[in-house]
């Protein structure tokens, strides 16, 4: 069965992604924080969407699809883009470093903290792109 980006079915399989691949767990031993990924309406996605994820030394703990703004209110991290920036990322035609530094990809939170652990922010892109089977 395809994984459609963005949805529960996808998020759900990037948890299970993220618990069983022994190279993220390796890169990302040393990563505390949960994040938000704000995924603001632009192409085909008419409406924004929110990914909750707990990340937490090379383990993804919790994964909410589309959680209300006042759940989660003081994420570690929230990364926001446009739906094409994001769906750029995923298919690899938009680095995700480039996008953080040109401003297609949003960070707020310690960028310092993003720096030291760039090779887990790649490795979590590797990740999300080795289960999309298909873009909406």
């Amino acid at each position: 069965m395809p994984t459609i980006f963005p949805s529960a079915e996808w998020l759900s399989s990037l948890q299970q992604k993220l618990n069983e691949d022994p190279r993220y767990a390796e890169v990302a031993r040393r990563w505390e924080g949960d994040i938000i990924i704000d995924i603001q309406s632009a192409g085909s996605l008419h409406e924004p969407v929110l990914l909750y994820l707990d990340l937490w030394h090379g383990k993804c703990r919790v994964v909410e699809y589309a959680p209300g703004p006042a759940k989660y209110v003081k994420p570690a991290f929230v990364f926001s883009a446009l739906y094409t920036n994001t769906t750029s990322i995923l298919l690899g035609k938009l680095d995700p470093m480039t996008a953080m530094l040109t401003n297609k990809l949003k960070v707020v939170g310690s960028w310092a903290y993003v720096m030291r652990n760039v090779p887990t922010v790649l490795d979590f892109i590797r990740c999300a792109r080795e289960i999309t089977s298909e873009i909406l």
